[in-house]
């Protein structure tokens, strides 16, 4: 199914060639009424993929909008949420090499079909473990909040005591219209697919299963946890659905004289010719899987004898790893960063920056078709959208926010300097009077604009609650960084950072969307250079191969790695019930900026190199083609002045040995 919409559509409805030696029959071309019903099935198909690849790109958006909400909720670091979205990508491994091979020699709708059932059962089986955890527990804010809407005074300091103490905790653990048709609608998947993220962040976790009126916690609270699993099921479900028609649909159909001609003409022509001759054997209805096997190893060498394909492969490959990379960690990149929730991050990806990429890889398509771009050109573009489009990012790293104002992270008990690594402690003379654990997370909001990681720490006396806020006072840590004040109290959660912050996430959106437009502007002449750097007959193995080196070398390790990069840039670390380390709750923001950004951007150049370089071989392979044409030009004209010239020796011979005017001949 990640093979392109343009290959899918050509090889369903073409017919295969008839074998030497076998039984005869004559393949007829409809007339105009006959080819209605052909047209309807067409549509049908080219409507049934175009279903297909929204249901997959909603399902793998949908997947990128919930990496902050399942790291909450299973307790799991950035890095083991990486292998979960790579593992995403796994399943393809095991088959799409040989579906691409034999899925042009078999029943390609039922394969598609098929496809389709695994796809969603596998999509509903992502929810199954919500089903079987215990309530999701966002630590200890619930001895707060009992059902009352106001409670009696409760001191966060007494409360601590009965809880163990750090130091036992920390010890026991460390194309054309109908091609950019399908491929329009599976650039909108994602943004369903965001949207839908985006929505279900802000339904809680356990809805359906808890009183909501006892949730004390709202979607703007670090420790929220949004539905994940909902929108899995309803992925889950359209896929299955998608794969209804496929198994309607017939094996081939018929194609007018004229077109097959005029097509196969013309698009034979755009290929480049390969030095090496191969030709594969003409297809048939009942030829054995055994004798198409014996063409595989044949057409993989000729692929990887390819300099231009393994070239773009490689830089295409380099370059989604930088892709992959930034969109997985994006929404989290956005919370931590700028401070926004992850509902509001994902609507912000779905609704902005996805558009932006969907009408970048549209001006890309019409500008191939509006002046005809050949390869070279094709490749031209496609390089300086990456230029441009990575020197755009570079101007993100200007645009990052500063530090949360966390007491004993970011900043000191007084509020004055900022704290180094080594001198980080979370205990001070306001709160050592309060038996506190240093492993909890309960960021409570001081008046003073200091965050602090629990309310005992950050010595708060007494509690109340009023609707779903809970408000603590005579908090001495609070009037320890602001003793003239007077007001001594804060409230349960993180206190929003300063308003540059939000206007720095405005610039961040604008650079973002331009830069998502430009560098998708080279998909579509990249997507025509890897369609006509390749023989006709070798189109939808070369993309089942590409397909399964951007997965296995880009679509797992990205995000891997990415992860595991950024948990060296976390500040806070939870702890799970059994106390082994659980997932980050607060970044260093800059550390998290140049890892994310400078990742992004070293793996962008390393693929702008290499597309340099496959326009290098591109036009010395071009050179030499015209050069050899020229010769062989030449040969063909020499041949025939030879010819010429013995067919004249011949006549002479049989003419008298003087004639009038054989001077002037000669």
């Amino acid at each position: 199914m990640d093979t392109s919409s343009k290959e899918n559509a050509h090889l369903f409805h073409k017919n295969s060639a008839q074998p030497a030696g076998g039984p005869s029959f004559t393949v007829g071309y409809p007339s105009t009424e006959e080819a209605r019903p052909c047209c309807g099935k067409l549509k049908v198909f080219l409507g049934a993929l175009s279903f297909v690849y929204f249901a997959k790109a909603l399902a793998e958006g949908y997947l990128k909008s919930t990496v902050t909400q399942i790291e909450r909720r299973f307790e799991i670091p950035s890095s083991l949420v990486g292998i979960i979205d790579g593992s995403f990508e796994i399943g393809n491994l095991l088959v799409i090499m040989f579906v691409s091979y034999f899925g042009a020699k078999l029943h390609r709708p039922k394969i598609i079909g098929a496809g389709c059932l695994v796809m969603g059962f596998g999509t509903m089986l992502i929810a199954v473990p919500q089903f079987f955890m215990e309530k999701y527990s966002y630590e200890k804010y619930e001895r707060y909040s009992p059902s009352s809407n106001v409670t009696p005074s409760i001191s966060p300091c007494y409360l601590e005591s009965s809880s163990p103490s750090p130091s036992l905790i920390l010890g026991k653990s460390q194309n054309k219209i109908s091609h950019g048709c399908v491929q329009t609608v599976a650039i909108i998947g994602p943004i369903f697919g965001f949207l839908l993220g985006s929505l279900c962040a802000k339904l809680y976790v356990d809805i359906g299963f808890v009183n909501l009126d006892h949730i004390t916690i709202t979607p703007k609270d670090p420790q929220w946890v949004g539905a994940w699993w909902l929108g899995y099921l309803i992925a889950g479900s359209l896929s299955l659905l998608a794969a209804v028609p496929f198994w309607c649909l017939p094996k081939t159909l018929p194609r007018s004289q004229s077109r097959e001609d005029s097509g196969s003409s013309s698009e034979k022509s755009k290929f480049i010719d390969d030095p090496i001759h191969y030709q594969m054997a003409p297809e048939d209805d009942k030829m054995k899987i055994m004798e198409m096997a014996k063409d595989f190893l044949p057409s993989l060498k000729t692929l990887f004898r390819n300099p231009v394909y393994i070239l773009y492969l490689c830089a295409s490959t380099v370059q989604f790893n930088s892709l992959f990379g930034m969109v997985t960690y994006k929404p989290k990149y956005i919370e931590q960063q700028y401070g926004q929730s992850s509902s509001k991050a994902n609507f912000v990806i779905g609704l902005i920056n996805i558009p932006a990429v969907a009408l970048g890889i549209f001006s890309g398509g019409i500008v191939m078709k509006k002046f005809r771009l050949g390869i070279c050109e094709a490749t031209k573009l496609y390089l300086g959208s990456s230029v441009f489009g990575y020197l755009l990012f570079l101007s993100l790293f200007a645009l990052g926010c500063e530090n949360s104002s966390v007491a004993g992270l970011t900043v000191s008990y007084q509020g004055t300097k900022p704290v180094s690594y080594h001198e980080r402690a979370l205990f001070s003379d306001c709160n050592s009077r309060c038996k506190c654990s240093d492993s909890k997370w309960e960021p409570m909001c001081g008046d003073n604009g200091i965050t602090y990681v629990s309310a005992c720490l950050a010595g708060c006396q007494s509690s109340s609650r009023s609707g779903k806020n809970i408000i603590f006072s005579n908090c001495t840590c609070v009037g320890f960084a602001a003793p003239k004040s007077g007001n001594w109290s804060g409230m349960m959660g993180r206190c929003q950072k300063d308003n540059g912050c939000s206007q720095m996430f405005l610039y961040f959106l604008v650079i973002s969307v331009i830069t998502s437009y430009t560098l998708s502007l080279g998909g579509i002449p990249g997507y025509i250079l890897l369609l006509r750097c390749i023989q006709p007959q070798l189109k939808s193995f070369a993309l089942g191969i590409y397909t399964l080196a951007v997965r296995v070398l880009a679509g797992i390790p990205a995000p891997v790695y990415f992860g595991v990069l950024i948990d060296t840039s976390c500040l806070k670390w939870g702890f799970k019930k059994c106390g082994s380390r659980g997932s980050c709750r607060l970044y260093d923001s800059h550390a998290f900026r140049h890892i994310y950004l400078g990742l992004t951007t070293l793996l962008g150049t390393v693929s702008v190199f290499l597309s340099m370089a496959v326009l290098f071989v591109l036009k010395k392979k071009y050179v030499s083609k015209h050069s050899s044409l020229i010769t062989t030009r030449e040969k063909i004209g020499m041949s025939s002045s030879i010819k010429k010239e013995t067919c004249a020796a011949r006549d002479r011979g049989l003419q008298p040995k003087y004639w009038p005017g054989k001077e002037t001949r000669l």
